[in-house]
């Protein structure tokens, strides 16, 4: 099962935090410094994967990352997940923000937090893998941008006064 969900720049800064277990605020806090120091002093060169620290949950839990650009994406998982379908996970999350992004950047996960929010809930639940489908996903992405683009129509024709009627004053 996925525990978290990281992603964060160069730098440390959390950029999309998504938990699926229980943490205290000041434990997320802790877990991410030490996610981000474990991840970002191995090399480019090394494996991807590396047990999950001492605060969430030590020799259970493994770290999955992928550093691509200025991010990284690291999800926490527990020992019955695969390494390599988490790999491809993140491979399929990261390919999805592209298609709908045109070159997903740090950008676009700052200005457009709930499209990458949904996007991740097509893609993953409550921990659990839903969906890996990168076309599928996108085909879902499209429809919400059709409702909300629809809904946005259906209010601005609701809130233009009919024409021909005047307003009296009382």
């Amino acid at each position: 099962m996925i525990k978290a969900i990281l992603i964060f720049n160069n730098h440390g800064k959390p950029r999309l935090i998504r938990f699926y277990q229980y943490f205290a605020e000041d434990m997320q806090q802790q877990i991410i410094r030490e996610t981000f120091h474990l991840v970002s002093k191995r090399d480019d060169n090394v494996c991807n994967f590396l047990e999950g620290g001492s605060l969430i949950g030590g020799s259970d839990y493994k770290l999955i990352y992928r550093h691509y650009a200025t991010l990284y994406f690291v999800f926490c998982v527990d020992s019955s997940e695969s390494e390599l379908g988490i790999l491809d996970l993140i491979q399929v999350f990261v390919e999805t923000l592209d298609k709908c992004f045109e070159n997903v950047c740090e950008l676009d996960l700052i200005f457009h937090m709930d499209k990458v929010h949904y996007i991740l809930q097509e893609v993953v639940m409550g921990g659990m893998v839903l969906e890996t489908n990168m076309n599928e996903i996108v085909a879902q992405v499209e429809l919400q941008n059709r409702m909300e683009k629809s809904e946005v129509t259906l209010s601005n024709i609701h809130s233009v006064p009919p024409r021909g009627i005047m307003a009296t004053a009382p």
